[in-house]
């Protein structure tokens, strides 16, 4: 999910494929645990098609996001946007399976990792919230039918938002 958002610390933060979107978008959040988001039950199994290569962004920069294939309760991710031949951003992802449900950390540049829980999940799309944090309360993940994955980062239900859509390497 693409373009810079900023904790309290001013620091990036990534959600993946919108490495563009919160590099371009600048407020405020909290670090730490989702505070009162619904957990939805499920297991990272449950999200296996989110694993490989993806590929998106235009002609000003180039996003990519890498996730492995579900193991030991996890998924493990890494993100890079590249713009001017010069990789501007980078983050460390994770899907953990944590009391019955699934949570997301993303760790950009290096910060202090910042997790939203998973509040919804089918076999096409999975959503995590973490309503205290400032930008974004919403990360969504949507494998699309003709085979792109879609990401969304929002500020809640109505309010702003950013797609991103990302082909498969």
């Amino acid at each position: 999910m693409p373009r810079s958002l900023r904790h309290r610390r001013h620091a990036p933060i990534r959600s993946g494929l919108t490495a563009i979107l919160l590099s371009l978008v600048c407020a405020h959040g909290s670090a730490g645990q989702a505070a009162t988001a619904k957990p939805a039950r499920a297991t990272v199994a449950e999200v296996a098609w989110l694993a490989g290569t993806w590929v998106g962004g235009g002609e000003s920069a180039l996003l990519e996001e890498r996730w492995t294939p579900p193991a030991g309760g996890a998924m493990l991710g890494t993100s890079r946007t590249v713009k001017g031949g010069r990789m501007i951003a980078f983050e460390f992802l994770r899907i953990v399976e944590r009391d019955g449900g699934l949570v997301y950390i993303a760790q950009p540049n290096g910060v202090p990792p910042t997790e939203f829980t998973l509040t919804h999940v089918d076999a096409a799309s999975a959503t995590f919230e973490n309503p205290s944090h400032d930008f974004p309360k919403m990360i969504r993940y949507t494998k699309r039918p003709d085979g792109t994955l879609e990401a969304r980062v929002s500020a809640g239900q109505g309010q702003r938002a950013q797609t991103f859509v990302f082909g498969r390497q």
